[in-house]
């Protein structure tokens, strides 16, 4: 049950302030504030993608009402790693101010700034590696390399008169990297050695047992599936995926397959990891959509976004018949990614979709075609034991998984008031080696609805839900403006029914009869009357048809 928000008290000197904006209790958004000597120090910034009970909503932001009076005491926003849900935001929030600094790795920042050019804005950026050190106002960073299911991903240590925190950001411990870039547990250990005062720790696997799977166990998989596929293969996978487009580039390759690259953050994306080193692509593989269409159907394969049934992204078009590319019969279609919870729905009628028009789908379900980039509880009781925090704060996850973190840090002994279970807007305070938490934020959450940002409501998507579920009525009648007595109608039109607009011939006389009624008391006010002619016509379709739609009435007075 949520928390009832209070005000914090005032921070006191030597104190480190701590708020989680996104990213607990929700898979997504990814957002925290460090306090210090009236300076603000942001990690991550990142989107949550919507539900099916949001229609029509693009992007969830990070609520950031709580910064927007302090936007000149942001010190920076240090991103950790290229993800949507930890960098998505960014824009938004720079479109608040242009110049707060933006700090990350290389690939990171390149992602990120891509994102802000088609908002035209050009940020200040600062690229940092593993291993070094940076001042932000009274906050000295540290890099620490981390693994993660996208390169050059990046833990950070927060040092400050307070105390020492260390963020993982979404992290596993992967000992064979493709990349052979390791979690770095050295430089863990010496921050367990020097004190850790407070960890914030990736909680997405928490409730998985054991260790993650390598990496690199994925290749042979899509070697096999796609050397065996009698025609055309077409792989689903995060647009920012490096390692798995890696691993099929080289299948392609060692099958005498091209690959084609489809959807727009796929192809930009790509292009900056090849430009940057990260991706190392076989000579002649890749080749132009537009020109793999004339290769034989066993020589090909599409590389393509929508592992998680978005709609509009180029595999749900695909399975709607409403791309160029139609699978059929002998076609193999391989989902290389795992399930975001909230979107298994839309992947299985994307995967039910497809297998009708003849297509063999491999997914995770079916095959092992894909790792997850998290730690599972193997790898978090590690961290705990290296580490040896004084407090701990399991961030990134659902509730469930934020308990299961929190149940593994006690199991390596951290006291359970040691182990603060929060959510977005709990303010922590931390001093003398202790965290506690001291107040709520009431945040919310803000939209992004075509080019409208935070103006949808819940009452809009309420609204929606019902237009898509319920259905819609509009009323029109005219009256009298002296007498109010009905001159013309009421007319009813519906959308949405089943049942044709007579079937409201029998409502019609009850409205009548109801604003007669009110004429007689001496009701004139157009809204007034409105309000009767929706409540009669509302309680006849909720008992006949048993629906409550959307009803729109109009009096005009003549």
């Amino acid at each position: 049950m949520p928390t009832t928000p209070y005000d914090p008290p005032e921070l006191e000197a030597g104190t480190l302030r701590v708020v989680p904006l996104g990213g607990l209790g929700e898979v997504g958004r990814n957002m925290t504030v460090f306090e210090y000597g009236g300076k603000l120090l942001v990690v991550d910034c990142g989107v949550l993608f919507p539900e099916e009970h949001q229609p029509g909503v693009d992007l969830i932001l990070p609520d950031f009402e709580p910064l927007k009076g302090r936007l000149d005491d942001i010190v920076g926003v240090v991103l950790t790693h290229g993800h949507e849900d930890h960098i998505g935001a960014v824009p938004y929030l720079l479109k608040l101010k242009s110049d707060i600094p933006i700090v990350g790795s290389g690939l990171t920042l390149a992602l990120t700034e891509a994102k802000l050019k088609e908002h035209r804005i050009r940020p200040y950026s600062l690229t940092v590696a593993e291993g070094q050190r940076e001042n932000l106002g009274p906050f000295e960073l540290e890099f620490i390399a981390v693994n993660h299911s996208i390169p050059d991903a990046l833990a950070v240590a927060i040092r400050t008169p307070a105390g020492t925190v260390l963020a993982t950001g979404d992290f596993k411990m992967d000992q064979l990297p493709l990349d052979g870039r390791l979690t770095d547990l050295r430089a863990f250990a010496r921050l367990g050695e020097e004190g850790v005062d407070l960890f914030l720790v990736d909680s997405t696997n928490a409730d998985v047992p054991g260790f993650t799977p390598l990496e690199r166990s994925i290749g042979p998989v899509l070697d096999q599936v796609i050397g065996k596929a009698p025609r055309r293969v077409i792989v689903a996978s995060f647009s920012s995926h490096v390692h798995r487009v890696q691993q099929v580039l080289d299948a392609a390759a060692a099958h005498g397959r091209r690959v084609a690259l489809l959807g727009r953050s796929m192809l930009r994306n790509m292009t900056i990891a090849e430009d940057l080193g990260y991706l190392h692509v076989p000579e002649g593989v890749l080749i132009d959509y537009k020109k793999a269409r004339d290769l034989p159907d066993d020589r090909i394969v599409y590389m393509s976004t929508g592992s998680q049934g978005e709609p509009m992204a180029v595999l749900s078009r695909m399975a709607n018949l409403d791309h160029a590319i139609e699978p059929g019969p002998g076609d193999t279609v391989i989902l290389a990614s795992s399930l975001i919870p909230g979107n298994e729905n839309a992947v299985y009628r994307v995967i039910d979709g497809l297998t009708k028009l003849g297509a063999n789908v491999v997914h995770k379900g079916n095959a092992k075609v894909h790792v997850s980039g998290h730690a599972a509880a193997g790898e978090l009781l590690y961290c705990y034991n290296i580490l040896k925090p004084k407090n701990v704060l399991p961030v990134h996850g659902e509730y469930r998984h934020l308990m299961a973190n929190a149940r593994l840090a006690q199991d390596t002994g951290i006291a359970p008031e040691r182990t603060l279970l929060a959510e977005n807007g709990t303010v922590i305070d931390l001093r003398d080696g202790e965290a506690r938490m001291v107040g709520q934020l009431d945040l919310g959450f803000v939209y992004v609805d075509g080019s409208t940002v935070g103006e949808i409501t819940d009452a809009d998507l309420k609204d929606r839900r019902i237009l898509g579920e319920e259905g819609f009525i509009s009323v029109i009648v005219v009256v009298d403006a002296s007498t109010g007595k009905v001159i013309s109608g009421p007319e009813v039109h519906a959308r949405g029914f089943a049942e044709d607009d007579a079937v409201f011939e029998d409502v019609k006389p009850k409205i009548a009869a109801a604003l007669a009624e009110a004429a007689q008391s001496g009701v004139r006010d157009s809204h007034a009357l409105s309000q009767i002619v929706r409540r009669t016509i509302g309680r006849w379709v909720n008992q006949s048809l048993r629906r409550r739609p959307m009803i729109v009435p109009l009096v005009i007075e003549a």
